[in-house]
């Protein structure tokens, strides 16, 4: 059984919604950490409702936080844990983008996904494995967890644009290249932006290049 991910929402400059995009934050953060980017992408996405659910468990190493799945080497969960985390969560971030779409009238195809750091390795995990394909993901600052099972379990294939700084402390830019790899090889038209000098974040050029993804992947 799934649980319901509470969301904060922007809607659509326009009044009309056109398309959704969804962000998934970090480790420790919630929904309202990455909301605020609604502003600037929603200036030039003006028929684009945001989204941001929080994740469905608080989090272990930060308590007024929440997180997707523990991380062994941070909370001191076990592996069986992390694994059982990102397999429930994933089930979760499923059902929310099913109901997303349902409760819009929106196709698949009007829906896009951003993702920062857990949120990013959530994302990887779930869009592969969905019946029909997002219109596009946009993933900054994280890994894909499962490389080696993405081939066999990959079901669609939405263009995906992973973002990282290459002075990340918390996960390193070398991961981006792996991700890349295994997403090429499996078949996914796949982007990368490396954001010079940039730690654990976002950067303005990061967020440029994450909106000319979106406009040009999502309808209107």
């Amino acid at each position: 059984m799934t649980r319901k991910l509470e969301a904060g929402r922007k809607e659509p400059q326009s009044g009309v919604v056109k398309s959704a995009v969804v962000f998934l934050h970090g480790y420790g953060a919630d929904g309202a950490d990455l909301l605020g980017l609604a502003d600037p992408l929603g200036q030039h996405m003006p028929d684009t409702l945001f989204l941001a659910p929080d994740a469905p468990e608080p989090c272990r190493a930060a308590p007024y936080g929440r997180q997707w799945f523990p991380i062994p080497w941070i909370d001191n969960s076990s592996e069986a844990e992390s694994a059982q985390g990102l397999k429930d969560a994933a089930a979760d971030v499923d059902a929310f983008l099913d109901s997303v779409l349902q409760e819009q009238g929106l196709t698949p195809a009007q829906l896009a996904v951003i993702g920062f750091s857990q949120g990013t390795m959530t994302a990887l995990e779930v869009l592969p494995r969905r019946a029909e394909p997002v219109a596009g993901l946009v993933a900054f600052s994280g890994r894909l967890l499962r490389p080696e099972a993405l081939g066999n379990e990959a079901i669609s294939k939405p263009p995906v644009l992973l973002i990282h700084g290459d002075q990340d402390p918390v996960v390193p830019f070398a991961d981006m290249g792996k991700a890349g790899d295994a997403l090429v090889s499996a078949g996914f038209d796949t982007y990368a932006h490396v954001m010079k000098g940039t730690g654990h974040g976002i950067a303005p050029d990061g967020l440029s290049v994450a909106l000319s993804f979106l406009q040009d992947k999502l309808p209107g």
